[in-house]
């Protein structure tokens, strides 16, 4: 609430209806009671606020399927409650929901009654036909944006005893059965079938009351396989037939029916015999033959039996890489083709009799079966399911994880198939592979930085003789880990800068190295140091200014870099010292400190031997270097500096009496005096008067105003050309010693002269006509030039 104006605004979190309100509350309902204290008084007043609903919730259900058992009897029409109906949270509209199905197919619809949902059943329901429904539930709220939701609602049919048993055609019309057949045989199968399930479809045999005396004698139904077997030995010498009607009964059904002729045969006079004679090995009848074997002979067959059986031959039944042929009435027989133990290993061999024509009743031969192993021979090498293995590992893995898994298969058999797995030889001794399983394991952790594929080559190898092998390739790729802080190529940086420089202006690279890949190899630097005039330019890896920088002010600073990377989930940090100089550029002119002003004056006696230091001037540099050393020089014109009785050292300062002063010598003295440092590419300085006052009076001098400069500027500007350092001195020794003590004694008084120039003043306003025009040296300032202080 606005203190100033009572506006009342929702907070930074969002309102939900339904978390604030009770499940009770109607659309018009939520209200939730606020308390304000208003006016200078505080008067608690209350107010409602009503929270109306959005339709921000879709309808959802409890459960995700709902199950329905019908029987397939159903009426048309009968109606079914879903008592797992769906909810919304919100209210009013956007809580009323309708719904509808999908994927009934026309055979379900909806109906709804008062606030409850029913299935209505709108077609008739079989369940032979289709026994299980499956449909969508939908539930649509009538919200302005309507939201919706789904549930699987599956009806299941139940089986009703709505169909009889009844013989299809593969249940058999007829059977022949040999004259001498034993107790049991299965004479034939009578099948019935039923399309309803479970105890509906349950099927009972049984023989039907017209089937005859002998019928019944000699065979008998099972009643619930259906089979038809011999109640006791044959031993018919005539042949017979007997008709059987089989009933077929269900629950609550009639039973249907069937007609089965079973011939039974005369018992035979004379019987055919196979005689084999074997060519290839055997053992136990078994004839082995090695696989890939050109066509062979295997051995040789003869039937033997009665004279009169005629116009009989063998042949073989079936499709099968074998053959017979006739040779001086004995058949040979031999391998078609040669033989693949991959694809059959054992054969039997069906030879049979066609073509008898006997005279009197003979039974023929069955038939002889003759079995040939397939010896398999080493022809196959593995085979791998895959031949280039690809896998992704994370680096610092737990040494002894198993990678993957190759397999390879061996379509021989026994030694032959039986499958080895092995590396190259010249793999990386860090991985190991299982010679039986194919397992590939990693013996020591990976490091991405070290390698980050490795590619080995796999070979399978079965135990024949001589063996075979085959190749696989595998592909290690290792995947990078944040385990690499970012590596500064010094932990301490030096760089140099010229002050004044502007800002932004690059300092220096800075080379930072991650091995990590991807995020977890992208660096990112910062200053640490807050009050610091630099930043770091990543897109660039430099170091920048973000300030002016003076020399004079601060000549180096310290800082830190914290180099980060980007991993996941910790980011790792490195930091390195950095060390700035900045270096100097003439950027300060000298400044003189004494004589403090141009104004200053300084009285010296007509007496004054030659040689004597009269004054000094001190002037200071802030620049280092050759910027800070400072010249003294005079600017005057050539002739006037040869005849100047004073000259200025240009490395102390110190100005001394050139020669003896005369009489005309008397009066006011104006050197301009150029300091001057050795800065480059240009030098810069300073100027200052230096007033002397030649009078035989002690009174201190004193100038109103400082004199003017008429010279040109280039004699300002230029560096002096001649020896101004040179000093001329008597050629009395006596007055060598006096000038040195004169001179310590008048660096000693420098500061008590300022003090006395204020008592110039008055000597200098006797003399100030006669000085000015005797002795004022003029100078027009035409340039930049520093004057004063």
């Amino acid at each position: 609430m606005d203190t100033n104006t009572g506006n009342l605004f929702t907070a930074g979190l969002r309102m939900d209806r339904e978390k604030l309100c009770p499940e009770v509350t109607t659309a018009d309902g939520c209200i939730i009671l606020q308390n304000a204290i208003v006016g200078p008084s505080g008067d608690l007043i209350q107010f409602p606020v009503i929270i109306e609903d959005i339709n921000d919730n879709p309808p959802h259900f409890e459960n995700s399927e709902i199950h329905l058992e019908v029987s397939e009897d159903i009426a048309v029409g009968a109606e079914f409650f879903l008592d797992d109906q769906a909810q919304d949270s919100d209210v009013g509209r956007n809580g009323q929901l309708r719904y509808h199905l999908r994927g009934s197919g026309g055979v379900f619809t909806l109906k709804f009654r008062d606030a409850s949902v029913l299935l209505v059943v709108r077609a008739a329901l079989d369940r032979e036909t289709l026994d299980l429904y499956q449909m969508q539930l939908v539930a649509i709220d009538c919200g302005v944006n309507p939201l919706s939701a789904s549930v699987a609602l599956i009806v299941r049919v139940t089986d009703v005893n709505d169909n009889c048993p009844s013989f299809g055609p593969d249940s058999p019309h007829s059977a022949t059965i040999p004259g001498d057949a034993l107790k049991n045989t299965v004479v034939t199968k009578v099948v019935a079938t039923d399309p309803d399930s479970g105890p509906n479809a349950v099927i009972v045999y049984s023989l039907s009351p017209k089937v005859s005396e002998r019928a019944r004698m000699l065979l008998n139904l099972n009643s619930h396989t259906g089979y038809v077997r011999l109640k006791e030995d044959l031993q018919n010498d005539i042949s017979e037939e007997l008709v059987l009607k089989v009933l077929a009964s269900g629950p609550r059904c009639p039973p249907a029916d069937t007609h089965v002729t079973i011939s039974v045969l005369a018992k035979a006079t004379q019987e055919l015999t196979i005689k084999i004679g074997f060519i290839a090995e055997q053992l136990n009848q078994t004839m082995v033959l090695p696989e890939n074997q050109p066509p062979t002979a295997l051995a040789v067959l003869e039937l033997e039996g009665d004279s009169s059986i005629k116009g009989s031959s063998l042949a073989i039944e079936g499709d099968v890489p074998f053959s017979l042929s006739l040779q001086s009435g004995k058949y040979l027989l031999s391998t078609s083709k040669p033989l693949d133990y991959e694809m059959k290993s054992e054969y039997c061999i069906s030879v049979v009799v066609q073509g008898s024509s006997p005279e009197r009743p003979v039974i023929p031969p069955s038939g002889r079966e003759i079995r040939v192993m397939v010896e398999d021979v080493n022809d196959n090498a593995p085979y791998f399911l895959q031949t280039h293995y690809q896998q992704e590992v994370e680096e610092n893995n737990q040494p002894g994880i198993t990678l993957l898994q190759v397999s390879a298969s061996d379509a021989d058999s026994g030694h032959n198939g039986r499958v080895t797995y092995r590396l190259h030889r010249y793999a990386s001794a860090i991985f190991s592979i299982d010679s039986v399983t194919g397992q590939l394991s990693a013996l020591a952790s990976l490091d991405r930085e070290q390698q980050a594929t490795y590619t080995l080559a796999v070979f399978a190898q079965d135990s024949g003789s001589p063996s075979l092998e085959s190749q696989a390739t595998v592909v290690i790729r290792v995947l990078d880990q944040n385990d690499n802080a970012p590596v500064f190529l010094s932990p301490h940086l030096i760089f140099f800068i010229p002050e004044n420089v502007p800002p932004l202006t690059q300092v220096g690279r800075i080379e930072v190295r991650d091995p990590d890949e991807g995020e977890n190899g992208n660096t990112e630097l910062r200053v640490v140091n807050s009050s610091v005039p630099f930043v770091v330019d990543n897109s660039q890896r430099t170091l920048r200014t973000t300030a002016d920088l003076d020399r004079e002010t601060e000549d180096r600073y310290e800082l830190y870099l914290l180099a980060s990377d980007n991993g996941h989930a910790v980011a790792l940090t490195t930091t390195a010292r950095v060390t700035v100089f900045v270096e100097d550029v003439n950027d300060n002119q000298p400044k003189v400190i004494l004589p403090s002003s141009n104004t200053s004056c300084l009285t010296l006696s007509p007496d004054t031997l030659a040689g004597t230091t009269v004054t000094k001037i001190y002037a200071v540099d802030e620049d280092s270097g050759l910027n800070s050393e400072i010249t003294f020089s005079v600017a005057a014109p050539g002739p006037l500096q040869l005849n100047s009785i004073f000259q200025v050292d240009s490395r102390s300062g110190n100005i001394t009496l050139s020669q003896q002063l005369l009489q005309e010598d008397v009066g006011m003295h104006h050197l301009f005096i150029v300091v001057r440092d050795n800065g480059k590419p240009a030098p810069l300085y300073t100027t200052v008067w230096v007033n002397l006052l030649v009078n035989e009076s002690t009174e201190h001098c004193y100038l109103e105003r400082a004199p003017t400069w008429a010279g040109t500027s280039e004699l300002v500007q230029r560096p002096s050309e001649s020896p101004i350092c040179q000093v001329e001195t008597t050629g009395s020794v006596q007055a060598f010693y006096i000038h040195v003590g004169i001179g310590l004694v008048v660096v000693s008084v420098v500061l008590l002269l300022i003090t006395v120039g204020l008592f110039c003043r008055r000597s200098i306003r006797k003399h100030k006509k006669g000085c000015r025009k005797e002795n004022e040296i003029p100078l027009s300032l035409k340039d930049k030039c520093y004057s004063g202080e």
